[in-house]
């Protein structure tokens, strides 16, 4: 089996900053893309970042020059760093990992942006 455990969510004023961790454990042997997506009520889950294992990046348009994902392949680990945030960041974070077996979900960590 293979666990994803998230850190680093909370509550933060508008135009501060977040650093969330996702760390993976069980049988891992490779890891393709780390990703990191979000969710608000009524609405579907939306990606936020992507890195390869090569470390090339995507990014969701509306977090483009705030957002910065990177990974330590030695850790199985991934990382979003937030800049700027805006209130319309407030979400449940997801980071997701796909392995030749299959794709795997954290349990999700909640920010939330407000003064």
């Amino acid at each position: 089996q293979v666990q994803l455990v998230e850190s680093g969510g909370g509550l933060v004023q508008p135009g501060g900053s977040l650093r969330l961790s996702c760390a993976a454990s069980g049988r891992i042997f490779s890891v393709n893309a780390m990703g990191w997506y979000r969710q608000v009520p009524g609405k579907e889950r939306e990606l936020v970042a992507v890195i390869s294992r090569g470390g090339s990046t995507n990014y969701a348009d509306s977090v483009k020059g705030r957002c910065t994902i990177s990974r330590d392949n030695a850790q199985n680990t991934v990382y979003l760093q937030m800049d700027s945030l805006k209130p319309e960041d407030t979400a449940v974070y997801y980071c997701n990992f796909r392995l030749p077996s299959g794709q795997y979900w954290g349990q999700g960590t909640q920010v939330t942006v407000s003064s």
